[in-house]
């Protein structure tokens, strides 16, 4: 179980006693094979605030890859689980420049962060009082208030939500298991802009949502969805996927841009695009954008002669219909010994077909296991990642 943060331990954390503790514990290596040593020098120097000072600089570390300024924020671990990545807070704060925005869940006040370099007006509240004196710390730009996100505190302003997305202990994609339940919080704020934080899993179609669905992903992996009103998007996009990376590169597509690809045999590249853009429905928009074209209308896969800019391909060395067995006489014709297998399509458990195939070379490869039409496929690639050219391949 996580720690309980108490106002006791905020007002410690907050003094000039505790922040200079919190220089010190900053010193600590606090590792699995330090922790037993730096708990005991914490206890003996600090007494019972040793936890809250083990905790607090523990929550920070894992924060520090996420969340700008971490090393200096109040934080739970449940909140650092949940909260926005700086980069994709700070992109949605763009959308929402020049206007008086409220969080109705506002936390620790990670989006608060951001909106207050963009936004004219901040607002932020929440029930959880801890959090709420937390938020103030973090953000003392920002107005914080306690209250319930049902409960509208405030007019003319843009609502933004991220409802609690774990129900008894576990993780949940129900709508109305959120909190607060999706459901509620669309009709509580019905005539409202409102924008809602939600997990890139749930099933939007059931939801009936009427304005924009935005997938995000950072850096591969899919962060998140965001619902935006009607008033916030463009009338004629229902779906975006924004692609964002470290490095500040970032795309968007959309679909309101043309969709018309043909399916046709492979090019000499497979191009696997962005998880965003897979799960926003987006492929054969991706597709037309870059003049690719699919294998299978029904697979996400898109094939051609060329690859787009920052995006991972896989140059087709051999095609063969998947078997293991014909799998493994392939690989063993191009001395692979190490492989990546990806699978779209069929039934197949890369982490148990890997050890059947018995690799025994000295190359590294890349599998992509599929269909097309009704029959399974395996391509034997060689893979290019980005930042490589056509020629390093």
């Amino acid at each position: 179980m996580s720690y309980t943060f108490t106002d006791a331990d905020i007002d410690y954390l907050t003094g000039d006693v505790g922040v200079g503790a919190l220089d010190w514990m900053s010193g600590r290596a606090l590792t699995r094979q330090s922790m037993l040593a730096d708990v005991t020098a914490a206890r003996s120097r600090f007494g019972e605030n040793a936890a809250v000072l083990v905790e607090t600089t523990t929550v920070r570390r894992k924060a520090s890859g996420k969340l700008d300024g971490a090393e200096s924020w109040l934080l739970t671990d449940d909140a650092v689980q949940q909260a926005t990545p700086t980069i994709v807070a700070r992109r949605r704060a763009e959308r929402l420049a020049g206007r008086d925005v409220h969080d109705v869940t506002c936390s620790i006040g990670t989006e608060l962060d951001s909106l207050v370099r963009t936004a004219r007006t901040v607002l932020g509240s929440d029930l959880d009082p801890v959090r709420l004196r937390m938020a103030r710390h973090n953000v003392p730009a920002a107005s914080v208030v306690r209250a319930d996100a049902l409960v509208p505190v405030s007019r003319g302003t843009v609502v933004l939500a991220d409802p609690g997305r774990r129900s008894g202990g576990r993780r949940t994609h129900d709508p109305a298991a959120l909190q607060p339940p999706l459901p509620d919080l669309i009709e509580t704020y019905s005539g409202r802009d409102l924008v809602v934080k939600c997990a890139p899993g749930l099933d939007f179609d059931s939801l009936g949502w009427a304005g924009e669905v935005e997938l995000v992903s950072l850096d591969g992996g899919v962060k998140e969805a965001c619902l935006w009103s009607d008033g916030l998007s463009t009338t004629s996009i229902t779906r975006r996927a924004s692609v964002l990376s470290s490095d500040g590169s970032a795309y968007e597509i959309t679909d309101s841009e043309p969709d018309d690809i043909d399916s046709a045999e492979p090019g000499e590249w497979l191009i696997d695009p962005d998880g965003a853009i897979v799960r926003a429905g987006l492929v054969r928009h991706y597709g037309a954008r870059h003049g690719l074209w699919q294998l299978d209308p029904r697979i996400a896969y898109l094939t051609g002669n060329a690859v787009p800019e920052g995006v991972n391909g896989f140059r087709i060395l051999d095609r063969i219909k998947y078997s293991e067995k014909s799998l493994r006489q392939a690989l063993a014709a191009h001395g692979c010994g190490s492989v990546e297998i990806l699978v779209r399509g069929v039934d197949v458990d890369p982490a148990v077909l890997r050890p059947r195939l018995k690799l025994k070379g000295d190359t590294a490869l890349s599998v992509i296991i599929t269909r097309i039409g009704r029959s399974g496929v395996a391509f034997v690639c060689q893979a290019r990642r980005p930042g490589r050219t056509d020629q390093d391949v």
